[in-house]
């Protein structure tokens, strides 16, 4: 007989979470630095904007063999070796800021990023009774989400402070400890655990069709998109105030935290996506501040920012929800590996697209364009009950 799981008070998903919140930290702080180092080294903006697509182009790749890998036995190692994968070469970086090595090893790092997206999500589930699920996948998010808080703007912060290299080299420490303590669960708890972790089960049938989940897809590549001018680009412009550029990473860091937990407590008290429409529109507005602040007063970034990370979170949550609804129980895994691939093939995309936009007529109507985009798509958001 199976023992039962120990559940959200057990140590290993308490090993979860602390591997979260401390390995993806070598995820987040990495995602600004490296575009500015490659401007160092003298790309261009599209260049720059190049690593941030090969890493998120390889973390889609391998997202879609993850649903394969994981009921083959990937459940007790896919997140320790996505960990290490995305960590070690990290201090690589520092080796040289020439742009083809950059994007070799950000490829490199896609792969393990991919990895432990999945894995860790997936885990939050499985180490948990079916009642606690909700609560379960609520506070992996949390472990994902507010560490970049501090993070996405201290990791710029760290290198500009006391170097590029010192900061690859901490940064890439974060996820191999994460690969640490995501090993110890499969000790922890008296092995009740291991039963989780051994994989097998049904794979889940499909029960939406592809069109029901195309309109929450696409808003999720154009805000996930969008999402890349304030991560990727919007440091480069305001290198020479170090305190704006923190500033603004972590307003937005914070922001989507917000957004995405003020939209999941309103869903599950209504019942119903409540936040699309209005997250589209607030991150429109947010862009278009963006975009003045970059043309005129420097501080309106800030204030842009967090209204975009406010709406991005909102929106992030809404279109998941609503392609779970749409698909149910049933399609839950299609549902959520096609979320997950609007989320970083749309950061991937738009990295490369605002690169080049960027190259071509600036950072202003680049900006301006991307709030643009973003208006465009709102009435995608208008969806029924």
């Amino acid at each position: 007989m199976t023992p039962p799981l120990p559940g959200l008070r057990g140590t290993g998903f308490a090993l979860l979470i602390a591997a979260t919140a401390i390995g993806l930290c070598g995820f987040a702080a990495v995602l600004p630095l490296v575009p500015l180092w490659a401007t160092r080294g003298g790309a261009g903006e599209f260049g720059a904007g190049s690593t941030t697509a090969v890493f998120m182009l390889t973390t889609v790749l391998t997202q879609l063999a993850m649903p394969w890998l994981l009921e083959r036995g990937g459940y007790r190692w896919a997140f320790p070796v996505g960990s290490l994968v995305m960590g070690l070469p990290t201090p690589l970086f520092a080796l040289t800021a020439e742009l083809g090595p950059l994007v070799a090893v950000s490829a490199v790092r896609g792969v393990g990023f991919g990895m432990v997206s999945v894995a860790g999500t997936v885990l939050a589930a499985r180490l948990v009774p079916r009642h606690q699920v909700g609560r379960a996948t609520g506070y992996y998010g949390l472990a994902v989400g507010l560490p970049q808080v501090l993070i996405l703007p201290g990791g710029v912060a760290l290198a500009l402070s006391v170097g590029f290299p010192t900061a690859f080299w901490i940064t890439g420490l974060c996820s191999v400890l994460g690969a640490v303590l995501a090993g110890g669960i499969w000790f922890a708890d008296g092995g009740r655990n291991r039963a989780a972790l051994r994989g097998g089960g049904r794979a889940s049938a499909s029960g939406a069709s592809a069109g029901s989940l195309t309109a929450p897809l696409v808003l999720m590549l154009v805000t996930a998109a969008s999402a890349s001018a304030v991560i990727t680009f919007v440091a480069i412009p305001l290198e020479g105030t170090p305190w704006l550029v923190g500033g603004t990473l972590a307003a937005y860091a914070l922001a989507v935290v917000a957004g995405r937990w003020s939209a999941g407590v309103l869903h599950d008290r209504h019942r119903r996506t409540l936040l699309l429409v209005p997250g589209m529109a607030v991150a429109a507005l947010g862009m278009a501040l963006v975009t003045a602040g970059l043309w005129a007063v420097a501080p309106l970034v800030l204030l842009g920012a967090a209204l975009f990370g406010l709406g991005f979170g909102a929106v992030q949550n809404e279109t998941v929800t609503l392609m779970l609804n749409r698909a149910g129980p049933s399609g839950y895994g299609r549902a959520s590996a096609v979320w997950n691939i609007g989320y970083d093939g749309g950061a991937g995309a738009g990295a490369v697209a605002l690169g080049s936009l960027i190259q071509l007529l600036g950072y202003g109507p680049a900006f301006a364009l991307t709030a643009a985009a973003l208006l465009g798509a709102l009435p995608l958001a208008r969806t029924r009950r």
